[in-house]
């Protein structure tokens, strides 16, 4: 890269260290087993950080760690502040804190405060009677008018919302699971004890958070509102003062509600709130009205484009945006959106490509930089997570074939990214010497990272040079988005311009040949700085563009 690529000072927006930055997501019960218990540890992760660095990333984003008694995989805590049994202990955790920093990698920990597990201590002594200090930590009503649930609320993971506690008679609030108890943040009492439990993990050197279904915080149940409260970013902007405002640490809210305008309200320079949020429009557009994400709509290439770019704009002058394709409640990136077979490997590497030239800062999921694939389950005996699970019973009771459900639990079952992460060909995909608690993908053979890592045309090298050039070219990072061919069903075409240098990105995202007309104003030449097949510098009239080819071209003027 040229020494001067970072000189160039037409940048609107002040510069936070997060910004040229790559984020890792490490699903710990499933990327590395230390003590061939089947589950993967911290240990295990530290044993891995020699690859995390030679990736390039900066920050590595754990999913929960926390005692737990893993109702809901970890996101059901029943201690913040000490480590669940089988994934090691907090001295292990202070190794990987402290190795990780050793190779300028930053620890991100999941911050889930919307709901605690029925095994907090909170909630034990919440359950003791209507009179207990803890009571009102957590969201507790009267029986209806007929005796059930105060109301018709709903679950997230199916069912009702609130779950009877025979003792008291009375029942609590529960969005997701019935063995997660829902948070009162009304209650000055809970978000005391939250920020405390903030200040301790970055008083001992965590990078920051990502903060687990953020915007239901400021639910008002009696009122069915769940999302984006009145009292939410009243919420979010004290826990900035009493924990953020003096550091300089990234958080990252998950905000399943978020609308561009909205999108400003946490991340905006007047507010700040939070870093960055993550948005899920190009997630839901392909879910089915009636059966959500369980049918899934056929891939729209325009629809996408159009997301993209809309939040591409949005955030354009003001706030940040996160780049993602998957995470751990999300399908593989390559099965969703690429070609899981004859095309894996250039499809792939073309996703990754499109994503990780916008503005914004990349998250990468485990497993995704060298191109794994869905679960290949075809019974549900085969899964493990209690949406799944949850859904499977619900949706056969509606009459949905259970043929039908499995398809698309294939698409999209949170299990698709929870399957070991494959390091070798060995069983299990190396990921553990015992049996694994969910079984691995059937192609771990030809699908894991020793191979992608000794493959210099692999799927993970290709990463590696996305990220390096996000920390070497200021226009990567900040330069003004322009698309170009946006009704295109198969071509993807947009520019970052900023000053004089501009880089073109062109993709076919499709698995036939494409010949594109591009306007005048992209023909060009300049430097290629990554391909999927062979380096382009130039781009004529007419481009004749190989099934899933991608490239990006440097211009300088």
């Amino acid at each position: 890269m040229t020494e001067h690529a970072r000189l160039n000072p037409a940048v609107t927006i002040t510069r936070q260290w997060w910004h040229s930055s790559t984020v890792y997501q490490i699903y710990p019960r499933s990327f590395a087993d230390s003590n061939g218990d089947g589950i993967g540890d911290i240990p295990g992760i530290i044993s891995k950080l020699d690859y995390l660095e030679k990736l390039g990333i900066d920050l590595i984003w754990l999913s929960p760690i926390y005692a737990s008694p893993m109702d809901d995989n970890g996101y059901d805590i029943s201690n913040y502040q000490d480590i669940a049994p089988e994934f090691g202990t907090l001295d292990d955790f202070w190794e990987l804190l402290a190795k990780a920093k050793e190779r300028g990698i930053g620890i991100v920990l999941d911050l889930v405060v919307n709901h605690t597990s029925d095994e907090h201590d909170w909630f034990l002594q919440a359950r003791k009677g209507r009179d207990n200090p803890f009571r009102d930590f957590y969201i507790w009503r009267d029986p209806g008018p007929d005796g059930g649930p105060p109301n018709d609320l709903q679950s997230i993971f199916g069912g009702s919302a609130w779950e009877l506690d025979p003792s008291s008679g009375q029942y609590y609030l529960h969005l997701f699971s019935r063995r997660q108890p829902d948070l009162n943040w009304e209650n000055e009492g809970v978000r005391r004890a939250v920020y405390d439990m903030m200040n301790w993990w970055l008083d001992r050197g965590i990078a920051g958070f990502r903060m687990d279904v953020i915007d239901l915080i400021g639910k008002q149940p009696d009122k069915k509102i769940t999302a984006d409260g009145p009292h939410l970013h009243d919420y979010i902007q004290e826990m900035r003062r009493e924990t953020l405002r003096h550091r300089d640490a990234l958080t990252v809210g998950e905000t399943w509600s978020v609308t561009p305008d909205s999108a400003l309200l946490y991340s905006g320079r007047e507010r700040h709130e939070l870093s960055m949020v993550f948005q899920f429009e190009h997630v839901t557009q392909r879910w089915d009205e009636v059966f959500g994400k369980w049918r899934s709509k056929p891939f729209d290439l325009v629809a996408l484009k159009a997301v993209f770019s809309k939040w591409q704009q949005a955030l354009a002058e003001d706030g940040w945006n996160s780049l993602f394709w998957g995470n751990h409640d999300l399908p593989r990136a390559v099965s969703r959106y690429g070609d899981e077979g004859e095309f894996r490997v250039p499809s792939a590497k073309t996703l990754a490509t499109v994503l990780h030239m916008m503005r914004g800062t990349p998250y990468v999921y485990q497993g995704e930089e060298i191109g794994m694939t869905n679960a290949s389950f075809t019974s549900i005996e085969q899964y493990k997570d209690i949406e799944t699970l949850n859904m499977h019973r619900l949706h056969l009771a509606a009459g949905l074939s259970p043929q039908d459900f499995i398809a698309g639990a294939h698409m999209n079952s949170r299990d698709n990214a929870r399957t070991p992460m494959p390091w070798t060909d060995a069983p299990h995909g190396g990921f553990t010497t015992g049996t694994p608690w969910i079984e691995a993908n059937g192609n771990v053979g030809s699908i894991n990272a020793a191979a992608a890592v000794d493959d210099d045309q692999s799927v993970f090298h290709h990463y590696r040079t996305l990220i390096t050039l996000r920390k070497t070219h200021d226009v990567i990072v900040y330069g003004r988005y322009q698309s170009y061919l946006d009704q295109h069903p198969e071509v993807f075409l947009y520019t970052r311009t900023l000053g004089g240098d501009r880089v073109t990105v062109l993709a076919n995202l499709s698995k036939a040949p494409v010949v594109v007309a591009l306007p005048g104003e992209i023909v060009t030449e300049g430097e290629a700085l990554v391909w999927t097949h062979q380096p382009i510098s130039s781009l004529e009239q007419t481009v004749s563009l190989r099934a899933w080819e991608s490239f990006c071209i440097l211009t300088r003027t």
